[in-house]
């Protein structure tokens, strides 16, 4: 966006270092306990607070009745603390009169189920009411704090597509899917092409005729499913968007962003990514889970990549235990201190937690908080107070870059959406499996990975990973073919290439835009009982690396195009020989650790200041057994 480094240079100048603090929620407690709040804050070296998430029902208590006088003492009070605010529009939760008032906003299920309040995200992402309503509130919030002095950065919403309202079955929305369609499409004629409906006589004769994809007997269109994803992921989008422009027009020096939630499917990131000053991550690994950290390591390789490697900001974790969990455990000493590393190893310019204070009631009393129920004497306050101290000391990675690296990662939000539908040869083929199954390998030889979109630069990278992109449109199939050509080196695997941006088969053999890039023909589908998947490969020109069991069809090939090499992997591959693999291609292509000779057991990732410093982060492998006085974390400095 136009003016966005400028933006986010005056919300750096208000930090002291790494930002560091987390969701302030005053309204749930007294004057006293406000007072105490802020002298905490200066203990814990807390710099930014995300303000006002839940706060629509104190400020518009009535219809149009806008009421801020419980907010003005809080803004004024953490102006005057030094403590910057992410102000927040409020508009996640309505308030309780206006679904009283307007129940037609309630989301509906695909069984018809109409959704109520009681929660939060009880809203449908179409509904013309919502909006209005959210736009109202944001006009008046930007009008009354666009030029308090605490005021450095706008939070839209919260965690767009958490919960179940990321998609509706009312009849507005179904209004609005029409619409877009109508859009996408243009004519009926190119939808039914697009959609196969000749297939059990599915033809539509108009696009009044066209639902969402509720409830049916048997499978539903594929691709009705596909652009219901599509359409879903642009309402919520559109409702970030008006509220976006609005700040935009009335305080366009503020920079703007919201929350995303773990990297899940419903929301196509890389194009919201489009409407963000920066890009901003809830994360919550699972301390129980010893595979955790490396899919936390991988969710922030995604959000660096969403803008191009720039910076993010973590504004979501907790200190310790969550409460939505079956078994909520907790953070032992000195997890806390390694996950707030990990994201600023992988690009995060701050590290925030949910929240300030642990609620005495409501549904989340039970997770964790920097100022827990016991209070300051507590061993979660400590470490939280020792980390804000060290995190406040490293200004000098404040403003510095990770270093862009030799590998990528492509992942495409419209194939994961088509992967996963039903009828498929294997329902247990799934795209963030398969994304981590490549990713691993990397991380775990301490090898930076990017993750790109299909319409990035390929050419920045030695070497380029794609996972299952089962739908490619000729566009992006040709740009690949055209990156191995001019002498990059692709590492494929199954199941890609096998249908258009519409979900239709590329005919002439699997898969038929990349046949000669990889010099080969899928010729069947094998998936075993046991979920494994393989497939009776014909090499056209490959070299057979590997080979299925003992002298059985090609699983792994390598092949040699224009100037460089496609490789194309035909199964699962077991976790160590994937990790042989990737060494071997590593090998071939130069892609190497940014920092040698590292302790078995050990990672780094590094940030590049603007003297050309690097700053290299060390982390352990996986949290298990790390010291619990520093977390396993050493920062180390190197001339660039």
């Amino acid at each position: 966006m136009n003016g966005g480094n400028d933006r986010l240079a005056g919300l750096r100048s208000r930090l002291r270092g790494i930002g560091y603090g987390g969701d302030y929620n005053p309204e749930q407690w007294g004057t006293d306990v406000h007072v105490e709040d802020m002298k905490l804050m200066r203990e814990a070296g807390v710099d930014l607070v995300t303000l006002g998430i839940f706060g629509w029902a104190r400020s518009e208590p009535a219809p149009g009745a806008y009421d801020f006088t419980w907010l003005d003492p809080h803004m004024d009070r953490l102006a005057e603390a030094g403590v910057a605010v992410s102000l927040a529009t409020m508009t996640a939760s309505p308030p309780p009169w206006l679904s009283r008032l307007h129940p037609e906003i309630l989301p509906v299920m695909e069984d018809g189920t109409r959704l109520h309040p009681g929660s939060r995200q009880h809203w449908c992402p179409s509904s013309p009411v919502f909006r209005g309503q959210a736009v109202r509130l944001v006009t008046e919030l930007a009008d009354r704090y666009g030029h308090h002095p605490a005021l450095a950065l706008w939070h839209i919403g919260n965690e767009y597509g958490c919960h179940l309202s990321r998609h509706c079955h009312c009849g507005v929305s179904t209004e609005a899917f029409r619409t877009w369609l109508r859009a996408r499409y243009g004519t009926i004629d190119a939808l039914n092409d697009a959609w196969s409906t000749d297939f059990w006589s599915q033809r539509y004769a108009s696009f009044d005729e066209i639902r969402t994809p509720r409830t049916a007997p048997s499978f539903r269109n594929p691709t009705q499913q596909l652009d219901y994803a599509d359409f879903s992921s642009d309402e919520l989008l559109a409702c970030y968007q008006a509220e976006r422009e609005i700040l935009g027009r009335m305080t366009p020096e503020v920079p703007v962003t919201t929350n995303f939630v773990p990297v899940a499917k419903a929301l196509d990131l890389f194009k919201w990514a489009g409407s963000m000053d920066i890009v901003s991550y809830d994360s919550y690994p699972d301390p129980h889970d010893p595979d955790s950290f490396h899919r936390t390591a991988f969710s922030y390789d995604v959000m660096r990549g969403l803008k191009d490697g720039r910076p993010w900001l973590l504004l979501e974790q907790a200190p310790s235990a969550v409460n939505w969990r079956a078994v909520n455990g907790r953070k032992p000493p000195g997890r806390m201190r390694l996950d707030t590393w990990q994201a600023v190893a992988h690009g995060a310019d701050a590290a925030l937690f949910f929240q300030w204070r642990q609620s005495r009631g409501g549904a989340e009393k039970y997770h964790s908080a920097m100022v827990p129920h016991g209070g300051r004497d507590t061993r979660i306050f400590r470490e939280v107070a020792e980390l804000g101290a060290e995190l406040g000391a490293a200004d000098d990675l404040l403003g510095s870059v990770p270093l862009r690296a030799d590998a990528a990662l492509l992942l495409d939000w419209r194939s994961w959406w088509a992967l996963e539908l039903d009828a498929h040869p294997s329902a247990k083929v799934t795209m963030l499996d398969a994304a981590l199954a490549h990713h691993r390998p990397l991380y775990e030889a301490s090898v930076a990975c990017d993750v790109v979109s299909v319409g990035s630069d390929f050419t920045a990278y030695k070497l380029l990973l794609i996972p299952n992109l089962y739908a490619v449109s000729e566009e992006t199939a040709a740009r690949i073919r055209r990156y191995v050509d001019g002498g990059g080196t692709v590492l494929m695997s199954y199941f890609s290439g096998i249908t258009d941006e519409h979900d239709r088969v590329h005919l002439g053999g699997y898969p038929a835009p990349f046949r000669t890039l990889l010099g080969l023909t899928v010729e069947e589908f094998a998936p075993r009982a046991d979920g494994r998947w393989e497939e009776i490969i014909r090499v056209e020109g490959a070299e057979v690396v590997r080979r299925l069991g003992s002298g059985g069809g090609p699983a792994v090939t390598r092949h040699a195009y224009g100037r460089g090499t496609a490789w194309y992997v035909g199964t699962d591959l077991p976790a160590p020989d994937m990790r042989s693999l990737m060494d071997r291609v590593r090998a071939e292509t130069g892609v190497r650790p940014t920092l040698p000779n590292l302790a078995p057991g050990t990672q780094a990732r590094t940030r590049v200041t603007a003297d050309g410093t690097r700053i290299h982060v060390v982390l352990p492998l996986s949290p298990e057994g790390v010291d619990a006085e520093t977390g396993g974390v050493e920062i180390l400095r190197t001339e660039g």
